[in-house]
């Protein structure tokens, strides 16, 4: 991908325009630090929307999951897909009902996916599964064996027809209810690690790793 996504009719934003966002840069930090993404596709005339997890490497959208799947059955079958990544900072509370909103950054990616079929660009992407949930945890881990690969499906989504949009900032209210004596302003939203609950059957002595124990996100 170029430092700006390819700008099309279909990606280009057109409600509240000057939310959009193409550049590379910022398309790809909303990627970074979300967890579950939304895959919408169509067969035989009924629109399904299904949550998974994802990861980025470099200028593709990996997904993955069962070979039985139902969306990756389909999906690698070369279907239109719509992929979506939503990320919530804030709860924006007006002095009206009407406009209240919240603060976003999205992102949407159009194209075809495809099924990754070369074992090592597979075993990448599943790599990349767990380092974007926890960074350093595939090190540690025991990696997948040829019936679990076998198992599993991997496709990938060019991040080429693309865009972002974000919402930041104040509420907008009307001029005449700016004189309200009602609280107005943004209740910021955090996604923040809790203390580590060992396993029931974790053995004495494993001690919590760094990665875990300093957890957080790409934003923070």
């Amino acid at each position: 991908m170029n430092d700006a996504s390819t700008l099309t009719q279909r990606t280009k934003v057109k409600r509240l325009p000057d939310r959009g966002r193409y550049d590379r840069e910022t398309i790809e930090a909303i990627l970074d630090e979300a967890f579950i993404c939304h895959v919408g596709f169509v067969v035989d005339g009924q629109p399904y929307v299904i949550p998974t997890g994802f990861a980025r490497i470099d200028d593709d959208l990996y997904v993955h999951g069962s070979s039985a799947s139902r969306m990756l059955r389909n999906l690698s079958k070369g279907i239109e897909v719509c992929v979506t990544v939503t990320l919530i900072d804030g709860l924006v509370l007006a002095r009206s009902a009407f406009h209240h909103s919240i603060n976003y950054r999205s992102v949407v990616i159009l194209g075809r996916a495809q099924l990754v079929e070369d074992a090592g660009e597979k075993n990448r992407a599943l790599e990349a599964f767990t380092e974007h949930i926890v960074p350093g945890r595939w090190a540690d881990v025991r990696w997948p064996t040829e019936l679990e690969l076998k198992a599993t499906s991997v496709l990938k989504l060019s991040i080429e027809e693309a865009s972002a949009k974000i919402r930041t900032g104040d509420p907008k209210d009307d001029e005449e209810d700016y004189a309200m004596h009602v609280w107005a302003g943004v209740l910021p939203l955090t996604i923040s690690p809790a203390t580590p609950i060992r396993d029931s059957r974790l053995a004495e002595g494993i001690e919590v790793p760094h990665y875990i124990s300093n957890y957080s996100r790409p934003s923070e």
